[in-house]
């Protein structure tokens, strides 16, 4: 069952998903109409889930759950995964990609593979204070607090030795 993102509660569990590019207009309003859609029907063991969305830079999706209403079983989560490559299908998406890195350059977001993005701080157009996007998070108040952090204090620098 779907309710408005701003009403659902810090400890609502997120999952975060990046578009290889930037959503069209267009394609903002096709993805709002299937994740709400999707939303309203998203159950787990019989039960209605308490589910929210938000896209965000015109690049990442955003669900999230409220499990203390109703936690998501595996099979909820599978469902939301077969939602998201359907997704990918039918709008020529890459919502999967977790070697894809995200990061802020003024008031763009870019996203780059591990090699641009080498390259990239090998030239100093990336380095530790840049912004990047921590996918990761698992909770709505780490969304809001982790999840756009400089590279120094994200996960990326031990992958890339930062």
């Amino acid at each position: 069952m779907y309710s408005p993102f701003t009403s659902m509660p810090d400890h609502s569990r997120v999952w975060v998903y990046q578009s290889d590019r930037a959503f069209t207009s267009t394609d903002v309003e096709a993805i709002d109409q299937k994740i709400k859609a999707f939303l309203a029907n998203w159950t787990a063991h019989d039960q209605a889930l308490l589910a929210s969305y938000e896209i965000r830079y015109d690049r990442f999706i955003v669900m999230m759950i409220d499990e203390k209403q109703a936690a998501a079983s595996g099979c909820s989560i599978d469902k939301s995964v077969h939602f998201i490559q359907n997704l990918e299908k039918e709008m020529n998406l890459s919502l999967m990609n977790r070697m894809l890195f995200a990061f802020k350059t003024a008031d763009n977001v870019s996203v780059v593979n591990r090699t641009i993005f080498e390259e990239k701080m090998e030239k100093g157009e990336i380095t530790a204070d840049t912004i990047v996007f921590n996918n990761l998070v698992q909770s709505k108040i780490d969304l809001n607090t982790k999840w756009e952090v400089p590279l120094k204090e994200s996960w990326h620098k031990a992958l890339l030795e930062v």
